[in-house]
Order: structure tokens, then C-alpha cells, then sequence
């Protein structure tokens, strides 16, 4: 099975993952009903995204914090949407590559989805944000 090489790759990568989420019970009414996402506009703005994440390309330009919190807004995105967004994207992935780019592809996705959802409940995004200072002991200096 060959790894994510290019843009084609990543094209046909975004193309087969939303073929599967627009079907799905769960998230697909938010990509069809809500969002109402037309995939032939929205593909080229995904591999930006995806190329960009996957091969430093630089070329996507928009704020996907924002986009999601008016999509929240409209209509609340569980902690369940984003585990099911995140399994199909990992099983879309397995289906059709596999190797280190892959392999980023996948955790990538994992660290994008744990962070937009900290930050729609008012979280800093971080994955680090539980590391606390023990009660008692002096913080460390500016």
C-alpha cells in the first residue's frame, strides 16, 4: 500500500473520508443539513489544509477555529462527533495508505480535533493545559 506522496493523494483522501462522514448518522447531518458543505467547493479548501499540515505547503489561509465555533454555534459538536470524525478519518486513512505520512496524517488529526474541541469549551487548546502547579509549591519564575 503506498503512503500520501502528493496533492492527488490528499484530494483523494478528503474526497473518500467525506464520501464516509456524509453518510454517516452522526456527523453527516452536520456536514449536509447544517453546514450544508458542497464537497467540489470544499475540496480544494481541505487540501490546502491537508497539504499544508502533511507537507509545510503554506497554502491554507482560514481560520478553521472560527469555522468551527460558528458550525458550534449553529449547532453543538459533542466530544462524540469529534471521536466519530476522528475514526472515520483514521479508517480512511488505513484503507487507502499507509507508511509515515500516514502515520502523521492520523495524528495529526487526533491533535486538531483534541485541540478545536478543548477550545469550543472555552479551553486553551492545549494538550498540556492539566499540568498544574502542586498546591504549596513555589511557581517557577518568570
Amino acid at each position: 500500500m503506498p503512503d500520501i506522496r502528493d496533492r492527488d493523494d490528499i484530494l483523494h483522501l478528503v474526497r473518500t473520508f467525506y464520501g464516509a462522514a456524509f453518510e454517516d448518522p452522526l456527523i453527516g447531518p452536520i456536514f449536509t443539513d447544517i453546514a450544508h458543505m458542497d464537497l467540489e467547493h470544499h475540496l480544494p479548501i481541505m487540501g490546502d489544509f491537508w497539504e499544508s499540515v502533511l507537507f509545510q505547503a503554506g497554502r491554507y489561509r482560514r481560520n478553521a477555529l472560527a469555522l468551527h465555533t460558528a458550525l458550534n454555534a449553529r449547532s453543538p459538536l459533542t466530544p462524540e462527533h469529534f471521536d466519530r470524525w476522528l475514526a472515520l478519518w483514521t479508517a480512511t486513512v488505513d484503507e487507502l495508505y499507509q507508511g509515515p505520512v500516514a502515520d502523521v496524517a492520523k495524528d495529526q488529526a487526533g491533535r486538531i480535533a483534541a485541540s478545536i474541541r478543548l477550545r469550543l469549551q472555552g479551553r486553551s487548546g492545549s494538550l498540556l493545559e492539566t499540568i498544574r502547579v502542586r498546591p504549596g509549591a513555589d511557581a517557577p519564575a518568570p
